[in-house]
């Protein structure tokens, strides 16, 4: 802090405590001294959780956002840092996981000279997280830190990486702290749902398959419901098997590692897939063999929010009859909605 303003590492802290973040997970490392300065002044309200290396810090960043639905942040230097801390990266997006990575980086001068352990992070990055970008003026961290938190709760939520010059956060700037982030969340319409509950009353082999993100304990108690009231079995994806109860009598097994071929069996024969939150990948169709490319036999609809400028996961490869782009934490209130306006 200075009289005329704030280092860059100070806004940065600040600005993490600005948007509700009450836990780090991270490796000390020189490239960024100035942002554990800050966030030494937040140490009542922010929790740094020093790690043995930047793998597991990664890991423990997505789990921490896979729990609480908020982003896990991780912090981690420049090279072998970030490379390792890319394991925990790459689950985060695969399983739509919350997570802010900031990675320390040489000084703006050094840029593009292959100064000792410098990477490109906005190209490493750029295939296994929903943005990454480089902030090299301080008084746009707020303005950088405001569009990371939206991007990673906003539609499929998924990881961000900020590669921060540590020259950067020594500069001193006059900005003030960006409002906590607030992603905005689409719905299907009425004659939507009602289409989707008319097709489920006439289907003699229907499946729900719930993974993904944005599960609450309520959402998941409520969909336990829904699937005693309409006698509908449910299957869960790879990594996803706490979404329902394993000892519900609707409950028929996971879509996962080593499945039991009877669901395999069970997918295929289905004549109706209703897909929540879940994304339609290589482990839950079984090396995409359960269902017909591009048009699968199978009719689907799926609830599932998509990545920013990107068309959903699943329709990539197989066309639904609709696409939802809700979070599995609004299915509870959309259903009720249908059930107390629908026809």
């Amino acid at each position: 802090m200075t009289a005329n303003g704030r280092m860059g590492g100070k806004i940065l802290a600040d600005g993490l405590k600005a948007q509700g973040v009450d836990a780090i997970f991270g490796v000390p490392g020189e490239s960024f001294l100035a942002l554990l300065d800050g966030l030494y002044d937040q140490r009542d309200t922010i929790r740094f959780i020093t790690c043995r290396q930047e793998g597991g810090a990664a890991n423990m960043a997505e789990a921490y956002g896979k729990l609480t639905g908020r982003p896990g942040v991780c912090v981690v230097t420049r090279g072998p840092g970030a490379t390792n801390a890319s394991v925990g990266l790459h689950t985060a997006f695969q399983d739509s996981t919350p997570m802010i990575l900031l990675v320390g980086q040489v000084g703006r001068e050094m840029l593009d000279r292959e100064a000792f352990q410098e990477v490109n992070h906005q190209i490493f990055f750029s295939e296994m997280s929903k943005w990454s970008a480089e902030i090299k003026d301080a008084s746009r961290i707020p303005e950088y830190l405001s569009h990371a938190f939206h991007v990673a709760l906003s539609g499929r939520p998924g990881p961000v990486v900020l590669s921060l010059p540590e020259d950067m956060l020594r500069d001193v700037a006059e900005v003030e702290d960006a409002p906590r982030a607030i992603p905005v969340q689409a719905t299907p319409s009425m004659e939507q749902m009602s289409e989707v509950m008319e097709m489920l009353k006439n289907a003699e082999r229907p499946l729900m398959i719930l993974g993904g993100s944005g599960w609450s304990p309520e959402a998941c108690r409520f969909i336990t419901h829904f699937a005693e009231q309409q006698d509908l079995p449910v299957a869960v994806t790879f990594r996803c098997q706490d979404r329902m109860d394993n000892d519900h009598s609707c409950y028929v097994g996971d879509l996962g590692i080593g499945p039991n071929p009877e669901l395999h069996l069970h997918v295929k024969e289905s004549d109706l897939l209703i897909v929540v939150g879940a994304r339609m990948g290589e482990m839950t169709t079984g090396g995409y063999q359960l269902m017909d490319i591009p048009v699968p036999r199978q009719k689907l609809f799926t609830f599932m929010l998509v990545r920013k400028n990107w068309a959903g996961y699943t329709e990539r490869i197989f066309q639904s009859i609709h696409r939802f782009p809700i979070s599995p934490g609004c299915f509870p209130s959309l259903i009720r909605l249908h059930l107390i306006h629908g026809k």
